[in-house]
């Protein structure tokens, strides 16, 4: 007789190739409307699954855990991200966590160079303008902006994506400096020509660009917080392509509103999906729905992650994308 397939519920539509896969290897209950699912729906999915693979728009809380069943041993997170888990209440319930790391740096670092060529040049209002369809014609003073070429840029958190997304902007022109919780290996600073600022304070008070890479933890949050900011320069941007949590919003928005920044690039928002209306309104931002990872081959590379993580886990291994203690 062939083994029980373990039930794995899936909270939101992932591509179709991972999908079929999913229902040929397990017994899959899919999400084919894709609408995020209610804390309710959550908890009923944490008393029946065997596994669950949720996504950044499901918190899977310690309320949600307190009440999934004794055969949920395997949360197989769909993204890199786990700051929507409570990992301290999986863990006191013997539930593995896995996620799905290092698939969408090239994806992410080329949207946040977009970002950092966009804001400076205006590209935003430039589109405006042509669609609006006010354009008169090629003037040497309309809609100036700003070369990077020769700038500087600030790194905050050096890993994975803010080493692409050095290799990038080094690439343009850019000089390399990072704020990180461990300096990196002097070879990486050797082939980025980077430096290292060990205060966060000290560095952001020198950059013409400033781009957020780091993880969102109890610890980064509001690590950009009012006192931060008003360290940047009037003429520095910033863009995050991280999570929004790691920026005071509201105060972003009001330096951004007074001039006292010049402009800022934004993925990600502190209360996604809501935008802070005022921010909106802003000419001066090039705001994006969280688009950093939204690539066909990033998506199906993150699902086959996932299909792997679960298949080694029901074949009785650990799976290789276990999230641990030390990582966080």
């Amino acid at each position: 007789m062939a083994p029980k397939k373990p039930v794995v519920i899936v909270t939101r539509k992932l591509p179709d190739a991972i999908e079929t896969r999913m229902m040929e290897l397990f017994d899959t209950r899919l999400n084919h409307d894709d609408r995020p699912l209610s804390k309710a729906e959550l908890v009923e999915a944490a008393k029946q699954a065997d596994i669950l693979v949720p996504t950044i728009t499901d918190r899977i809380d310690a309320a949600v855990l307190s009440q999934a069943g004794p055969q949920l041993k395997l949360i197989a997170n769909f993204g890199t991200g786990v700051d929507h888990i409570d990992l301290a209440s999986a863990r006191s319930r013997g539930i593995t966590i896995t996620n799905t790391p290092g698939v969408l740096t090239e994806d992410t670092a080329d949207m946040t160079m977009a970002l950092i060529l966009a804001v400076p040049r205006r590209l935003a209002e430039g589109i405006q303008v042509m669609r609006s369809g006010e354009w008169s014609g090629w003037s040497p003073t309309f809609m100036l902006g700003h070369r990077i070429w020769g700038k500087r840029l600030g790194i905050v958190g050096m890993g994975r994506i803010g080493q692409a997304v050095a290799r990038r902007a080094k690439a343009f022109g850019m000089s390399i400096h990072y704020h990180n919780r461990k300096r990196v290996h002097p070879d990486i600073e050797h082939e980025l020509e980077a430096t290292y600022w060990e205060s966060l304070d000290q560095m952001l008070a020198r950059m013409d660009v400033v781009t957020i890479h780091c993880p969102h933890t109890p610890g980064t949050f509001h690590l950009l917080s009012a006192r931060q900011l008003k360290l940047l320069p009037p003429h520095a941007y910033l863009i995050n392509t991280a999570r929004g949590e790691i920026v005071d919003e509201n105060a972003l928005t009001r330096m951004l509103a007074r001039g006292e920044l010049a402009g800022a690039g934004l993925d990600v928002f502190e209360h996604e999906p809501a935008v802070n209306p005022k921010l909106l309104a802003l000419n001066n931002v090039v705001l994006l729905p969280h688009l950093g990872s939204a690539t066909i081959e990033g998506r199906l590379d993150m699902g086959e992650k996932v299909l792997i993580n679960i298949k080694t886990f029901a074949d009785g291994h650990n799976p290789p994308d276990r999230v641990l203690a030390s990582m966080l």
